[in-house]
Order: structure tokens, then sequence, then C-alpha cells
């Protein structure tokens, strides 16, 4: 069914410029959030940096509207405490 309003439209391409944009940040965060839990794994010496980028790359999406903050909040959580659960580990 087409969209026959002008202002439909104009949404329409809107709605899916701002799909592409957050399926990018999401992306990015899954990517980054994987490679400093396998950084870490490995006992790379670039863990920690690639940690604090993955949670810039969090706070980012959460500021504009493409993650929630409590899911945010929630994603952060849980990548520092399987960081922290692999530092605990090499270090035994």
């Amino acid at each position: 069914m087409p969209l026959r309003h002008p202002s439909a439209q104009k949404r329409h391409r809107q709605s899916l410029k701002r799909r592409q944009n957050n399926r990018s940040k999401k992306s990015a965060i899954k990517t980054f959030s994987k490679k400093a839990v396998e950084a870490a794994n490995t006992g790379a010496e670039n863990a920690a940096e690639l940690h604090r980028f993955a949670e810039s790359l969090i706070d980012k999406a959460a500021k504009g509207s493409t993650l929630h903050k409590k899911a945010a909040a929630r994603k952060k959580s849980r990548l520092a405490k399987r960081l922290n659960k692999v530092a605990a580990q090499a270090a035994q």
C-alpha cells in the first residue's frame, strides 16, 4: 500500500534512515563488546582500552534514542561483570 501523503512519505524516509543508523550503532556495540571480552580472555594489553571504547559507544547510543538508558546501564554492567570475571580467573 503506497504512502500517498507527502508528509507520510517523508516520515517513512526518515524512519528508514534512523533504522539504519540505529542498527549500525547497535552492531558496533556488539562488535566492540565481543572484542573487549576476547581481549580479556587472551590477556591482551588493550583489553581495558576496548572496554572503555565499548562503554563509550553504549553511552553515546543511550544519549540519543538508540538505546534506553536503563538498557545501556544493563549492558555496561554485564560487560564489566564478564571482564571482571575473566580478570579474576586470569589472576588465579
